[in-house]
C-alpha cells in the first residue's frame, strides 16, 4: 500500500497537515488465495496464511526457532565459507554473487547445521535456505551436511534435515557441486548402517539434485502442505516432453497419494510430530 502523505485541513486552525499513510510492510498478499493479510497475523501462525493455510517462506534461522526448544541450538561449522574454484562468471562473477548473498541473507552459504533439543530430545539438525542462491547445494552445503550426518552417527543422535532448495546442485561449482549428492548420500548410508533415525522434511521448494539425493532418503519423509517437490520443474517438463501434466503434479499432496512421502505435516505441528516419531522409533 502507498505511504504517500496527502494534505488535510484541520477545522481548528484551517492549516493543512500531511495525512498519515499506512506504513509499508504491514500487509502482505498471499500467493495461495491472493488475500491481503496482516503480516503480524501470519507471523503469529509461523508464517502461514490465516485464510487458506498457505505456507510462506521462512528463513533457516526462523525454522530453528520454530522447531527447536528455545536456547538449545548450537551451530556447527559456522566458519565454512564457499570459494570460486572455477572462476565462474555469468551475468556477474560468482565470487561477487557470493558476497552479495552473504550480505543480504546473513548466511555464509545456503545451509545451517548444528544440534539442539526438540521437546527435550537431543537431535542433529540441518536446514537449507532457499534465499541463498535458491538453496542450491555447493561444496560448503555438501560438506556441512556430511559433517552433521557424521556427528549424528558418532553421537547416536536422531537426524533432522529440513530441505528448501529450488536450485539443486549449484552450477557455479560444476562437478564439485554434483559430487556432493553422492557424498551426502554415502554419509547417510553409513548413518543408516549404524542404526540412526533420519527424518527428512520437504518444504517449498525441494527440487533438483537435493530432491534426487538426500531429501528422498529419509526413514520418515514429511512435507509441508502444497510444497513443490521434484527433479525438473513443471514448466521444464512441459517444454521438454510437451504433454499435459496431471493436476497438482509435484505437490506434496500428489506425492503422498503416490507413496513418495509418508505424511503431510503443517508447520505448527512439525515440532510435536518429530518428537512423537523419535519416541515411536525408540531413538
Amino acid at each position: 500500500m502507498s505511504t504517500t502523505d496527502q494534505a488535510t485541513t484541520t477545522p481548528q486552525s484551517g492549516m493543512k497537515r500531511p495525512k498519515r499513510g499506512v506504513p509499508e510492510g504491514l500487509w502482505v498478499r498471499c500467493p495461495g488465495c491472493q488475500a491481503t493479510i496482516f503480516r503480524k497475523e501470519a507471523e503469529a501462525k509461523l508464517g502461514v496464511c490465516p485464510e487458506c493455510d498457505y505456507h510462506f517462506y521462512v528463513s533457516a534461522r526462523e525454522r530453528i526457532h520454530q522447531v527447536l526448544d528455545d536456547g538449545t541450538f548450537e551451530e556447527w561449522d559456522a566458519e565454512l565459507t564457499p570459494t570460486d574454484p572455477l572462476n565462474f562468471e555469468d551475468k556477474r562473477p560468482y565470487r561477487d554473487r557470493l558476497i552479495a548473498e552473504q550480505e543480504r541473507t546473513g548466511l555464509r552459504d545456503a545451509a545451517l547445521v548444528g544440534e539442539g533439543m526438540i521437546r527435550a530430545r537431543r537431535v542433529a539438525i540441518a536446514i537449507t535456505d532457499s534465499a541463498f542462491i535458491m538453496g542450491s547445494m555447493g561444496s560448503v552445503v555438501g560438506e556441512k551436511l556430511t559433517r552433521s550426518i557424521e556427528r549424528a552417527t558418532e553421537h547416536k543422535l536422531p537426524l533432522i534435515i529440513i530441505s528448501a532448495s529450488g536450485g539443486g546442485a549449484r552450477m557455479h561449482e560444476g562437478i564439485l557441486s554434483l559430487m556432493q549428492m553422492a557424498k551426502v548420500s554415502a554419509a547417510l548410508a553409513r548413518y543408516d548402517q549404524a542404526g540412526g533415525l533420519f527424518i527428512s522434511v520437504l518444504t517449498n521448494p525441494t527440487m533438483g539434485g537435493v530432491a534426487a539425493s538426500f531429501a528422498a532418503l529419509g526413514d520418515l519423509t514429511f512435507a509441508e502442505p502444497r510444497a513443490l517437490i521434484g527433479f525438473a520443474g513443471p514448466r521444464t517438463i512441459q517444454a521438454t516432453i510437451r504433454i499435459e501434466l496431471p493436476k497438482g503434479f509435484q505437490t506434496s499432496e500428489f506425492l503422498l497419494e503416490h507413496g513418495y512421502i509418508d505424511r503431510i505435516v503443517r508447520r505448527a505441528d512439525l515440532k510435536s510430530e518429530i518428537a512423537r516419531s523419535i519416541d515411536y522409533c525408540g531413538k
